[in-house]
């Protein structure tokens, strides 16, 4: 089931989304390396979680659209269990490869650029992009087309952008950048926020894929 699931995870333009988030990562490097700014783990925060964001959405968005196009779709929904079979099994790949891969790069921006926690900087990074991913599967099962579900994203994910500037010192920033410490705010509290942001995004993690589970038992809206 795993070796399946990886293949379907790593089929069609996953690697184009790979080697997209690697465009990404190398621009943006290039753009902080030659502004001559101040590198930091907080840039490092920033510099990582669009490549991320890119990794996550081709796998969670065209899923069930990459499923059905494939004549596959009602051969899963055969299987008992299936949701927590092949879906849950699929998302939890996602998640690992995605994981994996931000800590390669994070193991190169502290050996080319500053020294930071690498693992505590990929578990910071987990909540933002895995909320992200866990949306996108919980809306690709109710809109099931993989473009309407990534225009759906795209918007959330802007006005999200839009609004950070406002919430940027409050726990409810998708965005939210634990490294980034605000001037006139202390230590402590900037702790108590972020603990709350990541509390509210896992929340959110577990209820956008119990309920993206529980649309996928109405098999018939997919055949």
């Amino acid at each position: 089931m795993i070796r399946y699931n990886l293949k379907i995870i790593f089929a069609n333009k996953f690697i184009w989304f790979l080697l997209a988030a690697i465009a990404f990562f190398v621009i943006f490097l290039l753009i902080n390396l030659f502004s001559r700014g101040n590198i930091n783990p907080g840039t490092i925060f920033s510099l990582l979680i669009y490549p991320g964001m890119l990794l996550v959405f081709y796998p969670t968005v065209f899923g069930i659209q990459n499923d059905e196009d494939n004549r596959i779709l009602e051969i899963l929904f055969g299987i008992p269990d299936y949701r927590y079979k092949v879906w849950l099994v699929r998302l939890i790949l996602i998640y690992i490869v995605v994981f994996v891969i931000l800590v390669l790069l994070a193991l190169f921006c502290s050996w080319a650029l500053v020294p930071f926690p690498i693992f505590n900087m990929a578990w910071h990074l987990m909540f933002p992009i895995f909320f992200m991913g866990s949306l996108s599967f919980l809306l690709s099962t109710f809109i099931k087309n993989g473009i309407g579900t990534g225009v759906v994203i795209i918007i959330i994910g802007v006005f999200f952008l839009a609004l950070s500037e406002a919430i940027s010192r409050t726990k409810w920033n998708l965005f939210l950048n634990p490294f980034n410490l605000p001037d006139g705010m202390s230590e402590t509290a900037w702790k108590a926020i972020v603990h709350d942001n990541r509390i509210i995004l896992f929340v959110g993690i577990i209820l956008a894929l119990l309920g993206g589970l529980t649309s996928l038992q109405n098999r018939e809206r997919f055949i």
